[in-house]
This record gives structure tokens, sequence and C-alpha cells, in this order.
């Protein structure tokens, strides 16, 4: 679910997932010899302790849970603050072994060859692992009873029933749940309300409007659109597909997950490159960018030298160190391309992400399982958003209530109240194939910098698409 090392997604931001040759796990003889070796599977042990509402797995009251950070945006101090006291709190004579890194794949996939994984892992940034390589290997717990469990909150509600609409279904596999998304995220076009303010700009609507901002902007000295060429360019993937559902519906992003014949030249999407891939030649954007890196065009923006920035709603968070008063943020949704678009003006993408699992293969499976049934309480929620920067809002409902956001937090929860029914959610393909990901980030700069035209970027794109889809090595999944 999308990345930039210290990110804090690289699915919502920064794609979290990967794929099998990138993860490297298929081919290696140690994970063969694991396959192979099933019946001694630590994972498949009961907890050892008594189950009951407060205890659905039957973890002893000494159990040991290893849990492995990702120390990106969001930073390490939710888990070490928050996630782990709360954990303890439930269960004070239990003991957290807490790692952190910004490189998953390089300390966690050697312990999975050695059969020694850590119980729950947060799989995110540059150096994620792949999730659906983990899932065919065997690595990943069903966390169906994790689902089916009773709630911290409220034993009478299983703990599906205390989240966000889609979060089971995002972390789901051909219909089977392995991951935790996390974090909900808002996406749109992010901008200084201040600077707009004082130069009498407005969000645009449509096409023609943003056009005309642009100019408007330009006219002032400041480059009117940007993104980080370097480490970034699926920022600018979720705008061209956001803008693709907005013109032709959300079907077109979940045929191009089903690895649908020609989803990647469907009309929609085609018409949302050409508008985007317009821009470089009206001098709206700076070639300079496609060689920077997501933080050094943040801090641009923040210097008024950029006026639109694709990005999640963590921005705000992230970028609180170096934001000078002069600047405030708000955000707009992805413009219309004309009244004929399937989807409102205001529709917005909004999506989880932030991957965790817990190890099927691990020495305490269950404290797992219960070190992330504690992670989807309302004290575990809340102290998330109240420990990271970025003050990012989880799935857990009403975890958030009562925290006092920043004005882009604000300016998030209303555009996403102004979308009403027309929400766009995740797709998945990103985190599906990662040889189509990496596909799409290579062909979007060659579009955005002026390269190559809309149609060539949808030809490239689809070819790989078509690639994956008759490999017959690659597991196949749809939704």
């Amino acid at each position: 679910m999308t990345v930039s090392p210290d990110s804090p997604s690289d699915l919502t931001r920064r794609t979290v997932l990967r794929r099998a040759a990138a993860a490297g796990l298929l081919a290696t003889p140690a994970a063969g010899f694991l396959a192979a070796c099933g019946t001694d599977d630590p994972g498949t042990t009961e907890g050892g302790g008594q189950k009951s509402d407060k205890n659905p797995f039957g973890i002893k009251d000494d159990s040991t849970v290893e849990i492995v950070i990702f120390d990106g945006g969001y930073g390490q101090k939710y888990a070490t603050d928050g996630l782990t006291p709360n954990f303890k709190a439930a269960f004070p004579k239990a003991t957290v072994k807490h790692t952190a890194t910004q490189d998953i794949k390089a300390l966690v996939q050697p312990r999975f060859q050695g059969g020694n994984p850590p119980e729950f892992v947060n799989n995110s940034g540059t150096g994620a692992m792949d999730f659906g390589a983990l899932v065919a290997d065997g690595q990943l717990a069903d966390l169906t009873e994790l689902w089916d469990a009773p709630s911290v909150d409220d034993p009478a509600k299983k703990v599906r029933d205390t989240v966000l609409p889609g979060t089971v279904e995002a972390g789901s596999f051909n219909g089977k749940p392995y991951v935790l998304y996390y974090v909900s995220t808002m996406f749109g076009l992010w901008y200084n309300s201040k600077l707009f303010t004082a130069n009498n700009w407005k969000p645009a609507k449509d096409w023609t409007e943003f056009l005309a901002l642009c100019e408007a902007i330009k006219a002032k000295g400041i480059t009117p659109y940007a993104y980080a060429g370097a480490n970034a360019a699926y920022y600018q993937v979720r705008v061209i597909l956001t803008h693709a559902a907005k013109i032709g519906g959300q079907d077109v992003l979940k045929d191009i997950d089903n690895l649908k014949a020609g989803a990647w030249k469907a009309d929609a999407v085609v018409k949302a490159a050409e508008a985007w891939g317009s821009l470089f030649a009206k001098g709206y954007m700076n070639a300079a960018h496609e060689g920077l890196k997501h933080t050094e065009v943040q801090l641009q923006q923040n210097q008024d030298k950029v006026g639109m920035y694709p990005s999640g709603d963590w921005l705000e968070g992230e970028q609180k160190a170096v934001t000078p008063p002069t600047f405030e943020y708000s955000v707009a949704a992805v413009p219309s391309l004309s009244s004929s678009d399937k989807l409102s003006a205001a529709a917005v993408q909004a999506a989880v992400g932030e991957g965790y699992f817990v190890s099927a293969k691990a020495a305490n499976k269950a404290a797992g399982l219960e070190f992330m049934r504690q992670m989807l309480s309302k004290a575990g929620g809340t102290k998330f958003t109240e420990i990271t920067e970025a003050h990012a809002k989880t799935v857990v409902n009403g975890a958030a209530a009562s925290f006092a956001f920043p004005p882009g937090a604000k300016a998030a929860s209303a555009a996403l109240t102004a979308a009403g029914k027309d929400v766009i959610g995740n797709y998945f393909f990103d985190g599906w194939y990662d040889a189509i990901e990496k596909e799409t980030r290579a062909a979007t700069n060659e579009l955005m910098f002026g390269r190559i035209n809309a149609a060539a970027w949808a030809d490239r794109i689809q070819k790989k698409a078509d690639e994956v889809q008759k490999d017959a090595t690659v597991k196949k999944f749809t939704r």
C-alpha cells in the first residue's frame, strides 16, 4: 500500500510493497529449505497461556515478543513510548524486545532464511520486503484470528468491527488477510494557504482553472508544480491515477490491479497522463526537480519556490521543523478534467498504508498477534497520533477524536468531508507487482519531464503489465 529511507511509507507514501525478485526470498536455498521443513514450525504452537476475552491468543503472562520498527517518517518513539507501554499495561510481566532500522530487508530477511524471524514487523521504507513474496513463501501469519478476536475496548465487538471500512481488505491477498495497514491517509495537492491568500489564488476545481492557476503562479517567479523525481515519482503516479479514476470511475483502478488487458491504455488513463504530461512544456515544472529527493523539493515549497506539491497528509508533520511562520499547509483535490468526469470535482483519494505483519514461523506468534491487537485499541491509536511528528491518524475508529490537529490536517479532513461518497480507495498493483511499480516510476519521470508522450507512457507500462500477466512464476492477485 506506496515511497526514501526517512519517509513513513512506500504504499501510501513511499510504496511499502516490494515484489519477489527484490525480496530475494523465493530464489534462495535457505528459503526453499524452510518451505520444505514445515513439520517443526514454532509458529503453529499455542501461546502457552489461558485463553480469555482479554487474552484471546492465550499468551503467557511473561511472554517475550520481538518487534522491528521502520525508523522513517513516523520515527520509532510511537513504538517505544506508545505501543510498548500500551502492551505492557495489559501484560506487565511481558518482555518487548525492540529494534529500529531504516533497512527492513537487510535486518529481517536473514532472520527468515535462518528460521528465527521476529514476531512483529513494520515493513516499510525503500528497504521494505516484498509482501507478495512473503505471502507466497508462507512467512506471514494469517490475521483472520486477529480480526475475529474480541477487541480490547469492547469484547462484544470483534477487532474487525473497530477499524475503518476497507482496512481488512487492504491487507488481504486473494481474500485472506496477512497485513495490517495502520495509517489512514488523504492525498492531494498541498500548498501554502498564506501565499495563496496574499495573491488571491484559489485551488482549481477543473483543468482549465488549474492551468490558469499555474500561469498566475509562474508569473510570480514561482514553479507552479513539482514532485521529486529522484525518489518520489510514485507521488505523481498517484496523481495521474487519481485523475484517471475521477475521469472514468474507480473501475479504472480495479482493472489495472487485475491486470486486465489494455487497462493502462484505457481512455481515462491516457487522458489523465496527457493532461499532467503537458505541464513541463508549458513551463510549469522545473527540470532540476527530476534529480532531487522529496525532502529537497518539500523544503523549496516551504521557501515559496514551489506552488503545489502532491503528497499525503503526513507532509505537514514531516516538514514541521523547517516550516517558517509564513507557511501554513492546506490541501486541494486533484482537479477534474471536465464536466463529463464520472466523479465530482471534490473527489479525493484516501487510503490506508504503513504495513505491519506477524511472522507465521516466529517463536511466539501468539504474542505478535496480541501486540497487534493492543495496537488496534483506542489507546494504541491515540498514542500513535500523539507521538508521531506527522500526528498521523490510524484506522482505529475514534482514536483521534480528541486530538487538536494542525491546519493542514484539518484541511485534509474538510476535503474528505467535501468528497462525500466520491472517495477513491486504494489501488494495489504497486504492492502486488514490483516490476510494474518500478516501470510506472521510470515511465512517469519520462512523461513529466517531456521525453515521451502519454501514448508512449501507457504503451510502456502496459507492456510491462502484459509481461507480468504472462509470467507463470509471478503469483497473481485479484480484487
